[in-house]
């Protein structure tokens, strides 16, 4: 399984604004294409580990200030739907 871990934890630190869109509507998660931007900009070239419960709390918060707690919310619980 950790390759199955390194490989979305790859996809999460090179992801474009214009996937992040793509994801948002096909898991229902209502993003701008402005906030998917910030978000993946925020999230390009880092090292996230979302299978670490502190690391992704981490980004989580992050991802609230940049597009909100109902948005940082529901990509929470995408990145719990990826880990089981």
């Amino acid at each position: 399984m950790k390759i199955f871990e390194n490989i979305i934890n790859h996809k999460i630190g090179t992801i474009t604004g214009d996937e992040l869109l793509k994801y948002g509507k096909q898991f229902q998660i209502i993003i701008t294409k402005q906030q998917a931007n910030k978000i993946a900009d925020y999230l390009r070239g880092k090292q996230v580990n979302i299978f670490n419960d502190e690391e992704r709390t981490r980004v989580v918060k992050e991802i609230a200030k940049i597009a909100g707690p109902e948005t940082a919310r529901a990509v929470n619980k995408l990145f719990i739907q990826f880990t089981k």
